[in-house]
């Protein structure tokens, strides 16, 4: 699996909405005819939507800016701007959407699953909208409304049926390569294997699991020393866990300490692990030196590998079994933002909320119609009842998006 990324950064940007249209009807024996403004299309959004064709983050990697395309502008005799194109965004099945403060946004386990990674703007309403029995002729429309935009972290958890857990030079690369198709790089040094690879398993009668190699782990590494975090991460999905101990240990570690140290690493990392189905193996026994009383394997040899396989199967299948119901993904919806008065440095108080922008977004707040419907707007979103909490006093500069004005309480 060459470029294998499960850490990156992803900048969604929704598209841009269209703008309302100020225009009246000019025809021909028609006198004063009425307003025919049409309205903007919204802008496309950003979506996450997890594939199982898509086995890593590497599309990210040198390019993380996702953007959706923004709405046209509406125009006269009622012709409404045309909506922007969603972009779907294809990430791997278990792929987990942070914010980088490092909450978790959503989790999306199954191929299908989506999330809304960044809405698109809005398009502004026509002139027509505001057309009423107090306004005969309303000579202003709303502006577009600006797609959201935000930063984002994504972590990759591998699903797989079984996980491989070793120490470095285990032979979890030559035992995967040995079952399956996988072609990982084999050596017989530490750390050949930096990031994690699968492989799928098939019998002759049709039966498939999948294996991940994940990078070995070292003692400290549920600290984070290494590349613990990174690496223990993949092992939480997994289904199964396949403990290899390494039977040729030339550092003297014997099997039983190499468990113990294995096992430990998993409960600090996250104790639940432990309850998963486990099966301990002792690896190389074709060249082992070290005594273990457990089933052994040889990769290179085959010796043990179809009892192997037999057991691991057995293990699937159970766990599977006990997943009826299908796999759910977890997505945390942003809470409404509502309205929200901040006193700046300088003494000016500032409107924040994308309903109090768009109240005040309109296309000529010289005209005297404009103002008293972005006043009527205001006072539904009880505005000024929140500058008066927040301490505003008369003349105080009150700015909303890029409109300010001077604050005049409630007589």
């Amino acid at each position: 699996m060459a470029g294998f990324v499960d850490e990156c950064n992803l900048h969604a940007k929704g598209g841009d909405g269209g703008a309302g249209c100020v225009s009246f009807r000019r025809e021909a024996h028609v006198a004063r005819g009425g307003p025919d403004g049409g309205d903007g299309g919204t802008g496309g959004s950003v979506w996450l939507v997890a594939d199982r064709n898509v086995s890593s983050l590497l599309a990210f990697k040198d390019f993380p800016f996702r953007r959706g395309s923004d709405g046209t502008h509406g125009q006269g005799k009622k012709k409404h701007g045309k909506n922007g194109e969603d972009l779907m965004v294809k990430v791997p099945e278990g792929t987990m959407v942070r914010d980088f403060d490092g909450a978790i946004l959503a989790d999306l386990v199954g191929a299908g699953d989506r999330w809304l990674a960044a809405a698109g703007g809005r398009g502004g309403r026509g002139n027509t909208r505001f057309l009423s029995n107090k306004r005969r002729a309303p000579a202003f429309a709303e502006q577009a409304e600006i797609g959201e935009e935000r930063w984002l972290r994504l972590e990759l958890k591998l699903m797989a049926d079984v996980a491989l857990v070793g120490f470095p030079n285990a032979g979890k690369s030559t035992l995967i390569s040995r079952v399956s198709a996988a072609k990982p790089k084999v050596a017989s040094y530490p750390f050949t294997t930096l990031s994690p690879h699968l492989g799928v398993v098939r019998t002759d009668d049709e039966f498939e699991m999948v294996i991940a190699d994940v990078p070995g782990l070292i003692e400290g590494a549920a600290t984070g020393k290494g590349l613990g975090h990174q690496f223990l991460r993949h092992v939480e999905r997994a289904r199964v866990l396949l403990m290899l101990l390494d039977l040729a240990e030339v550092e003297g570690r014997t099997p039983e300490a190499q468990e113990e140290i294995l096992v430990n690493e998993l409960t600090e990392y996250d104790a639940d692990l432990l309850n998963r189905p486990r099966l301990v193996i002792g690896t190389k026994s074709d060249v082992a030196t070290l005594a273990w009383s457990g089933p052994t394997v040889s990769s290179v040899t085959g010796q043990g590998i179809d009892t192997l396989i037999g057991r691991l199967r057995q293990l699937v299948e159970q766990t599977r079994k006990g997943d009826d119901q299908p796999a759910q993904y977890v997505v945390h919806q942003p809470v409404p933002e509502g309205i929200q008065v901040v006193r700046r440095d300088n003494g000016s108080f500032e409107v924040l909320g994308r309903q109090a922008l768009r109240a005040v977004a309109l296309s000529d707040l010289t005209d005297i119609d404009a103002m008293n419907h972005a006043q009527e707007r205001l006072d539904q979103l009880r505005v000024p009842r929140a500058l008066a909490r927040a301490g505003a006093a008369e003349g105080d500069v009150v700015i909303i998006g890029t409109f300010q004005f001077e604050y005049e309480p409630d007589r």
